[in-house]
């Protein structure tokens, strides 16, 4: 089964939310999903809390997902995010191996 890579950030100000969207469409994502290799990456912005932003990135396996999370291309676009956004925007992971898949 695959896994996803999943980074919650926490954009406070709205006056940060349209930078921060056109800053992780046009660079961090691409970005992020070329340096994993991801088989596939997405977002979106919380309906529910307008302040929360959702990427995913999904990965073959569980194994390929902790090598990303080890590697110097994460620590790199960590370093990244931190020059633009500082604490300015706060973020959590997760890495959450898929379980169960219903297709309908």
């Amino acid at each position: 089964m695959t896994a996803l890579f999943i980074v919650r950030a926490e954009v406070n100000d709205p006056g940060d939310r349209e930078a921060f969207d056109r800053w992780y469409e046009q660079e961090h994502l691409p970005q992020a999903a070329a340096a994993f290799q991801a088989i596939r990456a997405w977002r979106g912005w919380s309906e529910l809390n307008p302040e929360i932003h959702i990427a995913f990135y999904e990965f073959p396996d569980l194994t390929a997902a902790q090598v990303v999370l080890a590697s110097d291309a994460l620590k790199g676009l960590m370093a990244d995010f931190d020059r633009a956004w500082g604490t300015k925007v706060s973020r959590t992971r997760e890495l959450v191996p898929t379980r169960q898949r219903i297709t309908t």
